[in-house]
């Protein structure tokens, strides 16, 4: 018989399609050395009982608890990660009030690696706490403590995806907070996108470097062009905000007499491993462009509601083959967990639809066929974000990572209301009513990473 490095026996919720969730009552997950999911033995399967004879008892064997329930780790597209220190703060401003008064004078203390420390350590400890088993992060336009995070969450096991922020524009970036010009920027992304690239080397469960424009205000033409050219360079991802409010879209087109999407396109930087965060003012021939090109959109519902002037068309981009995944945004969004912005997105997809203002008639209020459902969701939160990333993540499926969340329940302090409910209405219950505390192990390529 294989050996194996884990072996787990529970139940699982994992989306099967986009609006289909599989429910894998009672399996036996076989992990490998690597931390992938080699084999998945049904109950009715003849190798079902002979797996339990050979591991029940060992050390390597987890039997979940009565109660307890495994999703996929979670896969959050958009996260500021030194905007942690601000959370929670300045939401009723605009986005570029927000921005200039609160956001870059706190990203300017970056500078000081010992206050990074302190930041990101809590950041990605508190995100793996939450279910995040890979996150995208955008940091600071300083190459050192941007390179920082990554070897933390190296450190700490969690998948991360870590850019070093362009921003070289003097019309648009405090002269405290940009890079010293366009070279150096480009000097420094390039360094950056090495070191981290060497660092993967030495990772199990995968860091990588991201092209990182703030977003098209934030830089020069000289600087989009040589970020592009790096990103084709490198193979590296990349990642910006593309079309996310009304005076950031506005500004594209008076500068390029384009929208978002063509303007980045010029630049080489829509490709198979692009990640656009918000994206709402995205029109049908910017979603083809999305789609033809493979840029997927990481999509940010909570954020949204405070900053976007809109609700992304979610179901709408969808359909046009556009891959979306979900954000939190830290910290235009409140919350660090992808539960409340599953939930989030299943809320605001229902206002969009119905509409939300009762002068109108209900005929013309919605948007039609924009709500998403339960499953949907999410799907965006765990295979949609896989399907972004091109990686086999967001999935509990033979040949996936084992990236996975154990749900408890019946903890005394949060326990959810169950009261001989099918299995559909319990994985419906735990993505509606799961807390933080609920989340009572969390593991990553195979490495537990968190236990309560």
């Amino acid at each position: 018989m294989e050996k194996y490095a884990h072996v787990f026996q529970g139940t699982a919720f994992s989306s099967k399609t986009f609006q289909e969730v599989n429910i894998l009552k009672d399996f036996i997950f076989c992990i490998n050395e690597d931390g992938f999911i080699e084999k998945m033995v049904s109950p009715d399967d003849e190798q079902y009982l002979a797996l339990l004879g050979a591991y029940e008892g060992k050390e390597n064997f987890h039997r979940l608890e009565d109660g307890e329930y495994l999703l996929p780790g979670f896969i959050d597209l958009h996260v500021h990660a030194p905007q942690w220190a601000q959370l929670g703060t300045a939401l009723d401003l605009p986005l570029y009030d927000w921005l200039n008064t609160y956001t870059f004078p706190v990203e300017s203390k970056f500078s000081d690696i010992d206050y990074a420390q302190t930041v990101y350590q809590d950041l990605v400890k508190t995100l793996i706490a939450n279910g995040t088993t890979t996150a995208l992060y955008f940091a600071t336009v300083h190459k050192e403590s941007s390179l920082l995070l990554a070897e933390i969450c190296a450190k700490l096991g969690q998948r991360g995806l870590v850019g070093k922020v362009v921003m070289d524009n003097p019309d648009q970036c405090p002269d405290y907070y940009r890079d010293a010009d366009t070279k150096t920027a480009l000097q420094q992304t390039e360094e950056f996108i090495v070191a981290v690239q060497q660092l993967n080397k030495q990772t199990k469960q995968g860091v990588y470097p991201v092209v990182t424009p703030r977003f098209i205000p934030s830089c020069t033409n000289e600087a989009l062009k040589g970020l592009g050219e790096l990103a084709a360079k490198y193979d590296t991802y990349i990642q910006s905000h593309c079309s996310e409010s009304d005076w950031e879209h506005e500004y594209v087109i008076d500068r390029f007499q384009k929208h978002d999407a063509f303007a980045l396109n010029d630049f080489g930087l829509l490709q198979e491993k692009s990640i656009m965060a918000h994206c709402n003012f995205l029109n049908d021939e910017d979603a083809e462009l999305f789609a033809k090109t493979g840029t997927a959109i990481s999509h940010c519902p909570v954020s949204n509601v405070f900053f976007s002037n809109g609700v992304l068309p979610a179901a709408h981009l969808h359909e046009k083959g556009v891959d979306i995944g979900l954000g939190t945004d830290i910290s235009g969004g409140f919350s660090p967990s992808l539960f409340d912005n599953v939930r989030q997105a299943v809320i605001s997809s229902r206002m969009l639809e119905e509409g939300v203002d009762t002068t109108v008639s209900a005929d013309n209020r919605g948007v039609p066929s924009s709500r998403l459902t339960t499953n949907e969701a999410f799907y965006f939160a765990t295979a949609g974000g896989g399907e972004s990333l091109s990686l086999p993540i967001g999935r509990i499926e033979e040949n996936y990572t084992w990236d996975v969340q154990i749900i408890n329940t019946k903890l005394p302090s949060a326990k959810l209301p169950i009261f001989g409910d099918d299995l559909y209405d319990i994985f419906q219950k735990i993505i509606y009513l799961a807390r933080p505390e609920n989340i009572q192990q969390v593991w990553i390529q195979g490495n537990k990473v968190h236990e309560r």
